[in-house]
C-alpha cells in the first residue's frame, strides 16, 4: 500500500515548493514600473556615450589645435678678435709732441690737445719756427680781407737792401730784395715764410711797427694774450737760440697759424716768385708728403734741426684726422724727416679694419620637441674700424622665431669698438616643420605652452 502511494508524495512535495517559493519572491514587479526602470537605464547609457565621446572629441581637438612647448635655442657666438697694441712712434730728438684732432674717440680724450710727447717740455730754441710767429703778430696788426687780399704794397729801400748783406754773412737763409723793389704784404710774408727769408722778416716787422722794440713788444703781447708763456722771442728771424719755446705752446702756436686763412695757404705753396731771385722752393722738404700740409722748419745747425708741421690723415674715419706735430733739437734734416714720416705712418697703421664675422657662419642652433631642427647662421659678414688693441664688445639680441623657415631674421649680433658700431643679422638656415597631428595626439604633457614652432 504504501509502495502505491510515493508518487503522488512527490507531486505534492513539488506543488509544495512551488507554493514556496512564490511567497519568498514577495509582491510580483508591476510592469509600468518595470518599463519606467529600463528608460531611466537606457538614458543614463546614453548620456554616458556623449560624454565620453564629447571628452574624447575635446581632446582631439584640443591636442591639434593647442600651442606645444617653445623651441629650444642653443647659440655658440663667435670670439671677439684681439688686435696687437700699436704704440706712437716717437722721435729720438731732444723733444717732441703731437696732437691729433677728430680722434678723441679712438686715442682718448686728450688726443686733441697733447696725445704723445717727448722730452722734459722745457723751452728749446726753435730757429726760424720763429718768423711763423712774426707773421701772426704783422697781421694781427695789419690783417687781411681773406686768404687772396694782397694787402698793402711795400716797398723796399736801401736799408731793407742792406739786410740781405747782414744776414748773409750771419748764415741765415736770405732771399734778394732790391732797392725800390715793391711787393704786396702778402707776397713779403710768403717770401719770409716759404723759403725762410730772415732778412724779409726783419723788413717787414720793422716797416708794419716802426722799430724791432715796437714789435718786440707787440709780440710780447701776442703771446700774453695767447697765454703762450713758454714762449721767449728776442729777434724777428730766429736766427738767435734765445728764441725759445715748449713743445706744448709750439701745438698751439702750429692751430693758431693753421686756422688763420692767410698764413694756411702761404704755408701750403712748394715754392714762391720773388723779384731777382726767381723761384725759391719751400725749406720744408715733406710737405705733400704723409699728407704733411704745412707749417714751418727751423735750422740751427746739426743737433738742432726743427720742424713744426701739420698733416691730414684719412685712416677710414667718417672724417679724416687732422694732426698737429712738432719735432726740436733732431740731429739732422734728414733725421728729422724720417722721424716725422715715422710717426704719421704709425697713426695711420694703427688703425685697421678688425674681421668680426663671415657670412654663414654657424652660431647656433633649433630645436623642438617633436624631432624638427635648423642652424642659426649671421646674414652677412662685417668688419669694424678701430684703433691699436681697441676693446671691441659684442652684443646680441636673438628672439623666437615667427614664421621658422629658411631665411628668417631672428635677432642681431652687434660689435662696438670706440665709435665705431657693425651688426650682423643672424638667420634661420632650413626650417622647422610644426608637429604631426599623431605627435599631437600622443604627447599631451608637452602642449599647452604659449609659443608654438611652426604654426
Amino acid at each position: 500500500m504504501t509502495a502505491r502511494d510515493q508518487p503522488v508524495d512527490d507531486l505534492s512535495d513539488f506543488a509544495d515548493l512551488m507554493t514556496h517559493e512564490q511567497e519568498f519572491a514577495g509582491d510580483p514587479i508591476d510592469p509600468g514600473v518595470r518599463r519606467g526602470r529600463r528608460r531611466r537605464g537606457l538614458i543614463v547609457t546614453a548620456v554616458c556615450l556623449v560624454l565620453l565621446l564629447a571628452v574624447t572629441g575635446g581632446y582631439v581637438g584640443w591636442a591639434l589645435t593647442a600651442p606645444v612647448d617653445a623651441t629650444a635655442v642653443s647659440t655658440r657666438f663667435p670670439p671677439v678678435p684681439v688686435s696687437d697694441p700699436v704704440a706712437p712712434v716717437t722721435s729720438t730728438a731732444a723733444a717732441s709732441a703731437i696732437s691729433v684732432a677728430g680722434a678723441d674717440a679712438y686715442l682718448g680724450e686728450t688726443a686733441s690737445g697733447t696725445w704723445a710727447a717727448t722730452g722734459t717740455g722745457e723751452p728749446l730754441p726753435i730757429a726760424s719756427i720763429t718768423k711763423l710767429i712774426t707773421a701772426l703778430v704783422i697781421l694781427e696788426k695789419v690783417p687781411l680781407a681773406d686768404a687772396y687780399d694782397p694787402g698793402p704794397t711795400i716797398t723796399f729801400d736801401k736799408a731793407d737792401h742792406d739786410l740781405y748783406d747782414a744776414y748773409y754773412v750771419q748764415g741765415a737763409t736770405i732771399a734778394p730784395m732790391p732797392t725800390g723793389t715793391s711787393m704786396s704784404l702778402h707776397d713779403a710774408l710768403a717770401v719770409m715764410l716759404v723759403p725762410s727769408a730772415s732778412n724779409y722778416a726783419e723788413a717787414l716787422s720793422s716797416r708794419i711797427f716802426g722799430s724791432q722794440t715796437a714789435f718786440l713788444g707787440a709780440t710780447r703781447d701776442w703771446l700774453a694774450t695767447h697765454g703762450l708763456t713758454g714762449t721767449t722771442v728776442t729777434e724777428p728771424t730766429g736766427i738767435s737760440p734765445s728764441n725759445t719755446s715748449t713743445p706744448a705752446d709750439l701745438l698751439a702756436i702750429a692751430k693758431i697759424a693753421a686756422a688763420h686763412p692767410v698764413i694756411a695757404r702761404i704755408v701750403a705753396k712748394p715754392s714762391v716768385s720773388v723779384p731777382g731771385g726767381g723761384q725759391l722752393v719751400n725749406t720744408n722738404a715733406l710737405l705733400g708728403t704723409a699728407g704733411i700740409t704745412g707749417l714751418k722748419t727751423g735750422n740751427l745747425g746739426e743737433g738742432r734741426h726743427n720742424l713744426l708741421y701739420t698733416a691730414t690723415l684719412d685712416v677710414g674715419a667718417v672724417d679724416p684726422l687732422e694732426v698737429t706735430g712738432v719735432i726740436l733739437g733732431e740731429l739732422s734734416r734728414a733725421s728729422l724727416n724720417a722721424a716725422v714720416i715715422a710717426a704719421l705712418d704709425g697713426i695711420r697703421s694703427g688703425f685697421h679694419d678688425v674681421f668680426v664675422a663671415e657670412e654663414g657662419q654657424e652660431v647656433g642652433s633649433l630645436s623642438t620637441p617633436w624631432g624638427s631642427t635648423a642652424t642659426l647662421v649671421l646674414g652677412e659678414g662685417a668688419s669694424i674700424l678701430t684703433w691699436s688693441d681697441t676693446p671691441i664688445e659684442m652684443t646680441t639680441d636673438i628672439g623666437r622665431p615667427v614664421t621658422y623657415r629658411d631665411g628668417e631674421v631672428v635677432g642681431t649680433i652687434t660689435w662696438t669698438a670706440g665709435p665705431n658700431t657693425v651688426t650682423a643679422p643672424v638667420v634661420i638656415k632650413g626650417r622647422i616643420d610644426p608637429p604631426t597631428e599623431w605627435w599631437r595626439l600622443t604627447h599631451p604633457f608637452e602642449l599647452g605652452a604659449t609659443t608654438d614652432a611652426g604654426e
